[in-house]
């Protein structure tokens, strides 16, 4: 079929677009504000990109309309559509559905499917995950919400019976408003951890629970739920009801634990040494991906001691403590961080790595609906106090950010521009600095500028 996909350019419609591709669908697609990864992905698959949404894509006459969940009724302040497109699909009663529902009816039926949920960590453990059972013969499908370097895509069908997938609790489209994960139906769920996020969709954590609890209702009863021991509201969630076996990681008494440092760890396995991870990655926070994945894995077949030879040779997904370059001695990092727990860890992590005698310059823009409408802005100074140094993007936010980076002192600063962004960093950097840059996004190209700034210094 020839499908055309609203909001391609989006991790996840992204993915799904070289899915359906790879299956031997027609694909062509629609977005607004295009940047990498996924732009690049989707040009090198010959896949045809609209800028913007116009009625006029009617005439491209595809089988099935894909709309993500970035398409709404919205209207601009003259009144009309933000989304034309999708007014005149609405009009002409044309087919349309949303993106998991057809990943759910055209490539995840009959396969074992690993579903990876939680508020940190989804796409590394996917990644992870994705790489043990491809390193364990299995031939995976998968589909990451972000580019595994192992691999070089972000989906694929797969050979073999699983299917790895990125399982977000964000709802599916503006006329589903179920997360997305509820269409997976996965025999192995992953819950890695669960905290208060989405403020645009959620008013609360018990309501994120909701959601968790009913990704929990269609696991079989043959399935296992792998859940962080270490976390009261995925317990919580568990207390609501689950008909699975269950097999917990982290805690002193979960099933699968560990022992020694992040990057060198013995995993045992109800309280028996079974494998040892030693591997380039950082961080407690990876720890502990790392233990759902093998607890994951082992549900499909695979033992400790192969997942973690796997993980040994995981090279981790791009923009995820990625090294874009260096200039004088100052290197350039570009991460996804953007929810305060994952600033935090994202900058512990650079500090283990590093150590305490070299300097952290973290920046950072709140781009996200939750850190826009400011819902977690007074975490941000304990977010950042591994850094030496922070500086602020505050275009386009509702609030304040210099009030709120406040307790910081003059270890922040702020700017409404990227480039005035990157005049204060480059004004402050000196050799031997790490510059940490955070962001869900594009970040305005802030990585070449500043490399580029840095030179001319």
């Amino acid at each position: 079929m020839h499908i055309h996909i609203l909001g391609i350019c989006g991790t996840f419609m992204g993915g799904l677009a070289a899915l359906a591709r790879e299956a031997g669908h027609r694909v062509t697609g629609c977005d607004a504000g295009v940047y990498p990864p996924m732009s690049d992905q989707l040009r090198a698959l010959d896949i045809g990109l609209i800028e913007g949404f116009s009625a006029d894509q009617l005439a491209l006459e595809p089988d099935m309309f894909v709309v993500g969940n970035v398409v709404s009724r919205a209207r601009t302040v003259d009144g009309s559509p933000k989304f034309p497109l999708m007014e005149a699909i609405l009009d002409a009663g044309l087919p349309y559905t949303s993106g998991p529902q057809w990943l759910a009816e055209h490539v995840l039926q009959g396969r074992h499917v690993l579903a990876v949920a939680g508020t940190h960590g989804k796409t590394t453990t996917t990644a992870m995950l994705a790489w043990i059972l491809e390193h364990a013969g299995l031939q995976p499908g998968f589909l990451v919400g972000g580019v595994p370097l192992n691999f070089g895509v972000s989906a694929r069908l797969g050979a073999g019976k699983t299917f790895v997938i990125e399982a977000d609790e964000y709802d599916t489209a503006f006329f589903d408003k179920r997360s997305k994960f509820v269409h997976y139906r996965p025999r192995t769920a992953v819950l890695n951890n669960l905290e208060f996020d989405h403020a645009d969709i959620f008013d609360d954590l018990p309501a994120i629970e909701r959601q968790f609890h009913h990704l929990l209702r269609t696991v079989p009863s043959t399935g296992r739920v792998v859940t962080n021991g270490l976390e009261e509201s995925l317990a919580r969630v568990l207390h609501q009801g689950c008909w699975s076996e269950v097999r917990s990681f982290g805690a002193a008494v979960s099933d699968f634990t560990a022992q020694g440092e992040p990057h060198h760890f013995q995993v045992l396995q109800q309280g028996q040494p079974v494998a040892t991870v030693e591997w380039a990655l950082g961080g407690v926070h990876n720890q502990l991906n790392a233990l759902a994945a093998i607890a994951a894995a082992d549900h499909v077949g695979v033992p400790a001691d192969v997942a973690a030879r796997a993980l040994g040779a995981f090279q981790n997904v791009k923009r995820r403590m990625e090294v874009i370059g260096s200039v004088r001695g100052i290197t350039v990092y570009d991460d996804f961080a953007h929810h305060p727990t994952a600033i935090r860890t994202t900058v512990d992590g650079l500090r283990r790595r590093i150590g305490p005698g070299q300097r952290i310059l973290a920046v950072f823009e709140p781009r996200s609906n939750t850190m826009k409408l400011g819902a977690m802005k007074a975490q941000l100074p304990w977010s950042l106090e591994d850094a030496d140094l922070a500086f602020c993007h505050s275009g386009g936010l509702g609030w304040d950010a210099r009030s709120a980076l406040e307790p910081m002192g003059a270890r922040a600063q702020v700017a409404d521009t990227v480039d005035a962004l990157v005049a204060q960093v480059v004004a402050a950097a000196q050799p031997g600095d790490h510059v940490l840059c955070m962001s869900n996004g594009g970040f305005g190209g802030i990585h070449a500028k500043l490399l580029s700034a840095l030179q001319n210094k």
